[in-house]
């Protein structure tokens, strides 16, 4: 199953995420996504696994034209000279020389102004056929309408936490108002930690509203939970290393959720952010530095 994003280009609507993969542990998680059927991968600078990836592909024999490829630009990487850089920092550890999808991680509201001359430096990116779609993470509506009266090209794709326990139902809607894809990162609520936010997390996958639908459909709650975005409109990126859990978050284009089912997920929002606050600043974390390729 494919989106088509708002500058025509299409991408799978499931993909592989590798965050918190160990990169020892990326190559082969990579690996068996794309044997099992997979053609999405997502990774950042941030995790430090994009050589891993680059390495997942290659071995998987898949042409390049046949995987799409998204990652992300951290903040320490923002201003438009950086982005340009950082660019070649990740297409030099993917061992690629193009981008299906290049993101801001962060909004960064604390340096705004890095944060605009970084999707300028996107679309030059895409301009120059550097890249086949630019995008944002994590950007809640207020941080999308200053962006927007800054720049020239509206971000195809916002990847933020969604998951039936946090459905960021403003975010949806600025993001559907704007042309702009919702991608779930954290879509079956699997993030394991974020020191220092979520210390009272409840588990999704234990919630007996999923496990009833889940039962009904003989599906696993993450397949009800995966199903319920693709069938919302939304890209869903659910994270992985086992081969077993990676081909059972894949088998979900054989069942259909009714509408009172979609409703019943979508009653579950808590209003709980289990990640960090994307208005927060968090100094030590951006200045993270990025290696070289």
């Amino acid at each position: 199953m494919h989106i088509t994003l708002n500058n025509g280009v299409t991408m799978p609507a499931i993909g592989l995420g590798v965050f918190q993969s160990a990169p020892e542990q990326t190559t082969a998680a990579v690996e068996a996504a794309l044997a099992t059927g997979y053609r999405h991968i997502d990774t950042a600078a941030a995790y430090g696994n994009e050589r891993e990836v680059g390495a997942g592909i290659r071995s998987s024999g898949l042409d390049r034209s046949e995987v799409f490829i998204e990652t992300k630009v951290w903040v320490s990487d923002y201003g438009y000279d950086q982005t340009l850089h950082a660019w070649d920092k990740a297409t030099g550890k993917l061992g690629v020389d193009y981008l299906d999808l290049l993101i801001l991680h962060q909004p960064a509201p604390d340096r705004f102004e890095k944060t605009i001359a970084a999707h300028k430096a996107l679309e030059r990116l895409l301009a120059d056929g550097r890249v086949r779609a630019i995008g944002v993470s994590n950007f809640m509506p207020h941080h999308l309408k200053e962006l927007l009266g800054s720049t020239d090209v509206v971000p195809a794709v916002n990847q933020i936490e969604l998951h039936p326990y946090f459905t960021q139902p403003d975010v949806q809607a600025a993001d559907t108002r704007h042309g702009i894809l919702t991608q779930a990162w954290s879509p079956i609520g699997g993030i394991t930690f974020y020191p220092g936010w979520g210390q009272d997390r409840r588990n999704v996958m234990e919630d007996p509203a999923i496990a009833a639908i889940a039962q009904a459909h003989g599906k696993s709650p993450a397949q009800v939970m995966l199903r319920w975005h693709l069938q919302q409109g939304r890209s869903a990126i659910p994270k992985s290393t086992n081969p077993a859990r990676i081909a059972e978050n894949f088998d979900i284009f054989n069942f259909e959720l009714s509408t009172d089912e979609l409703a019943a997920l979508d009653t579950l929002d808590t209003g709980t952010r289990n990640g960090p606050d994307p208005d927060e600043a968090r100094e030590e974390r951006f200045a993270m530095a990025i290696p070289e390729a």
